[in-house]
């Protein structure tokens, strides 16, 4: 039974990634929103499953992490790993290892307390050229007891469509998530930040940078 069950599991991810796999994909890079995904396949796909395979994506793309980027940078990041010699000398040679290999960032840490204008030129200047790639925004509605809280509520009503949207479609993992600091993300935060509604972190690997914006939150 177990067998037959597995054949059949592995016979249906096939038939769904050659039927779909590379549009959703496709798509999800073009900055679709899941259910216009679903509504833009020629072949007919549960919308469950195809938030399923844009979190897979966009998790394995580097697009959202599931752990703080300093414990989990972003793919092709440099990883280092520390040698000593005979001599007792150290040196960091750079390789590109699982995540335990690579050095703790030591965060220069700020408190953002700016006008939203000013947030809005700050994430654009640090996520120019290819910033953008490594750096990131905590997003906790995935959380047990705060995605049902009244704070995640005004928070996605706070948003207009198309950015509502895009976050209620995405299946949150029951933890923080840290999400790249895209165009789209970047309008999400300003637009929170200005009602002072986003209370989070805002990361810059490149520059060794976190950000906190809004009231301090215990989980970020």
């Amino acid at each position: 039974m177990d067998e037959r069950n597995d054949f059949q599991k592995a016979l249906s991810d096939f038939t769904f990634e050659a039927a779909a796999g590379g549009a959703i994909r496709h798509l999800a890079d073009l900055g679709y929103t899941v259910r216009q995904i679903t509504e833009r396949l020629t072949y007919p796909m549960p919308y469950a499953k195809v938030q399923r395979a844009v979190w897979r994506h966009l998790t394995e793309s580097g697009v959202i992490l599931t752990a703080e980027p300093s414990a989990e940078l972003p793919p092709g990041a440099p990883a280092y790993a520390v040698e000593r010699n005979r001599y007792g000398r150290t040196s960091f040679r750079r390789e590109t290892g699982a995540a335990e290999t690579v050095l703790p960032i030591d965060w220069k840490c700020r408190r953002f307390d700016g006008r939203p204008e000013e947030l809005a030129a700050e994430l654009l200047h640090r996520c120019g050229g290819d910033g953008e790639r490594q750096a990131y925004l905590s997003w906790d509605c995935g959380v047990s007891g705060v995605r049902d809280s009244e704070d995640c509520r005004r928070m996605l009503e706070a948003l207009n469509g198309r950015q509502r949207e895009y976050m209620e479609g995405l299946p949150w993992e029951d933890r923080v998530c840290y999400h790249r600091l895209d165009g789209r993300m970047r309008e999400i935060v300003v637009r929170l930040y200005g009602r002072g509604l986003y209370h989070g972190c805002c990361y810059f690997t490149a520059l060794r940078e976190k950000w906190t914006l809004g009231v301090e939150n215990s989980q970020v």
